[in-house]
């Protein structure tokens, strides 16, 4: 299998990813999916430049769609990053598994906005990201909040709770 992590992050590509989750997992290439990093050309050369040494794919929701079944063929392995649960259940609907090695989906920061609940350090959902992790699981993804490798995780369904 060529997904070899699949992350939710608001932040993207970052120093944490890189230095940390890229360091503990194998991984020759990197596709990051959000509509708003895609069509920014300076936010993603931005990101691109945090990364040595690996080659990096910032695609739009609909040209991730089109292009991951070719990254999946593959024999090379990659992380799949999206900015939010609802871009990941996006590309599932479309037909596309995200299922990696270790089978699951791995979340970090997901900062406080408008709207959200908090459900762990540096994590805040709204009512449209519940229901995208409420489908994910449903659909057979073990979804585990941990902001970097060696930390304490919980699942979704321990996160769920918080919001009853």
């Amino acid at each position: 299998m060529s997904i070899s992590f699949v992350r939710i992050d608001d932040r993207v590509i970052h120093g944490q990813l890189v230095t940390r989750w890229a360091k503990e997992l194998p991984c020759d290439g990197i596709v990051a999916i959000d509509d708003a990093v895609a069509a920014d050309s300076l936010l993603s050369s931005v990101m691109k430049g945090a990364v040595q040494d690996t080659k990096v794919w910032l695609f739009d929701t609909a040209t991730a769609i089109e292009k991951l079944p070719k990254v999946i063929a593959s024999e090379k392995r990659y992380f799949v990053i999206g900015k939010s649960p609802v871009t990941l259940k996006r590309i599932e609907e479309a037909g596309i598994s995200l299922q990696n090695a270790n089978g699951k989906i791995n979340v970090g920061p997901m900062s406080a906005r408008a709207d959200t609940t908090t459900i762990g350090p540096n994590q805040s959902v709204n009512a449209d990201e519940i229901a995208a992790f409420d489908w994910l699981t449903q659909h057979g993804h073990l979804v585990e909040f941990r902001l970097v490798p060696d930390a304490s995780c919980y699942s979704w369904q321990d996160a769920r709770q918080k919001l009853k």
